[in-house]
């Protein structure tokens, strides 16, 4: 499967983004799609996360109401609705899949996109 996400940019605290991740490939519909992101100096942690029985979940307690999860309209299609962002959001951010279910463990995911990079900032 190979991902490839999209949408990142520059934003103001308190603004918008949606992040797109796009999979293809063999096996897409049997595949679990999941949000990652990564600080400067911190570890890369687990946002949100879609299985391939469409069950999503939220990892994070400080994206919880804040962030949105969804499939897009094009099969393979995963979005990453972002508001009231706060400057503590910025972080580069990974879409990456794994075989059905859901995980928060980073080891757990086979397939990695390049990152987008996201900065709240005024």
């Amino acid at each position: 499967v190979q991902l490839q996400a999209s949408g990142g940019g520059l934003v103001q605290p308190g603004g918008s983004l949606t992040l797109s991740c796009t999979a293809s490939g063999l096996g897409v519909d049997n595949k679990a799609i999941g949000w990652f992101r990564q600080a400067p100096g911190k570890e890369r942690q687990a946002v949100s996360c879609v299985g391939d029985n469409d069950e999503i979940l939220y990892y994070e307690d400080s994206v919880k109401g804040r962030f949105t999860l969804s499939r897009g309209t094009t099969k393979g299609t995963v979005l990453l609705q972002m508001d009231s962002l706060e400057p503590e959001d910025t972080a580069v951010y990974y879409c990456a899949a794994r075989s059905y279910r859901c995980s928060g463990q980073r080891w757990a995911f086979t397939s990695w996109g390049q990152g987008t990079q996201v900065t709240v900032s005024s």
